[in-house]
């Protein structure tokens, strides 16, 4: 054992967490719970590195080498809480991803979270490192929702949303909105942004004035929720997980986000509408938000 004065090895917690055994938070808290050992000897900074985890035991269990990244698309129905336990009793994603994933699946952990009443595309990986780099505001990294709304609202209203807003004294950052449908008063908003501030997407609408009856999430970075049914999950191919890595690695998702928004922004002042698709369970959306499966 080593610590930060040796330069040798990694940080324990940074390895508990590609092994997928917590989050780099959540294993720095067992750390100073005391749950985490190498041998008999508490581990007491969560400073200190190994070259592997070799020996070490969280609540007296070994813990197992690190497997390959795999992250999974699941499609999360509204009324389930994004978290492993609900002190209220609520039920929450994994008792539907008990039945959602093969057998011999590897402990999961959700990117980000969606609220109780979110429905949509949620993402889950087996390791820590990157569900953090994915979470990370810097990353740059685009969410894309879909709002079915109540009240009056104009795309002129939305395009101002593209230079930000700050709400009782919150700022959230550019978002991409598109009048996608409209029917009196009520109407469908795609929504486009890269912070995933908690209940952005609601206040935001609620704050033009909108109510929001329903919100789904169909995009996250390259990954779309094409037509996974609800309730489902599948796994993306390694390849593409490993192409995404890389890309987080070069910093690309964050010029590439402000650039997309810019031309979505310029697109809709100067072209007529595209052509749209009615998605499930109502409203329309574009054709490219339908790949047949979660893809990058």
């Amino acid at each position: 054992m080593s610590t930060t004065e040796d330069r040798k090895g990694e940080r324990i917690a940074k390895l508990l967490a590609r092994a997928g055994v917590a989050s780099r938070r959540e294993a720095e808290r067992m750390i100073a719970e005391g749950r985490v050992k190498i041998g008999e000897q508490p581990v007491t900074t969560p400073a200190t590195l190994l070259e592997n985890l070799k020996g070490v035991t969280v609540d007296g269990k070994p813990v197992k080498a690190p497997e390959p990244p795999r992250l999974f698309a699941f499609h999360k129905p509204a009324g389930l809480i994004t978290a492993e336990r609900d002190p209220a009793g609520r039920p929450t994603i994994y008792s539907a991803l008990r039945n959602a994933l093969p057998k011999g699946t590897p402990r999961l952990m959700p990117v980000g979270r969606l609220d109780l009443n979110t429905e949509g595309l949620l993402l889950l990986t087996n390791d820590g490192e990157l569900k953090r780099a994915m979470e990370l505001p810097s990353s740059g990294i685009p969410r894309s929702y879909r709002a079915r709304t109540f009240g009056d609202i104009s795309q002129d209203r939305l395009d101002e949303l593209i230079e930000g807003v700050t709400i009782e004294g919150i700022h959230y950052g550019r978002i991409n909105a598109n009048l996608e449908r409209k029917t009196g008063r009520n109407q469908w908003i795609e929504l486009t942004l890269t912070e995933g501030k908690n209940r952005e997407v609601r206040r935001v609408l609620e704050h033009l004035g909108l109510k929001v009856s329903r919100l789904i999430r169909i995009g996250y970075g390259p990954f779309h929720i094409g037509d996974l049914s609800r309730g489902s999950a599948v796994e993306i191919r390694q390849s593409d997980v490993e192409r995404f890595r890389k890309t987080l690695k070069r910093g690309g998702h964050h010029s590439q986000t402000r650039s997309s928004q810019e031309e979505e922004a310029s697109r809709r002042t100067s072209s007529p509408p595209p052509h749209q698709k009615r998605a499930p369970g109502g409203g329309e959306r574009r054709r490219s938000a339908r790949p047949r499966k979660p893809r990058p």
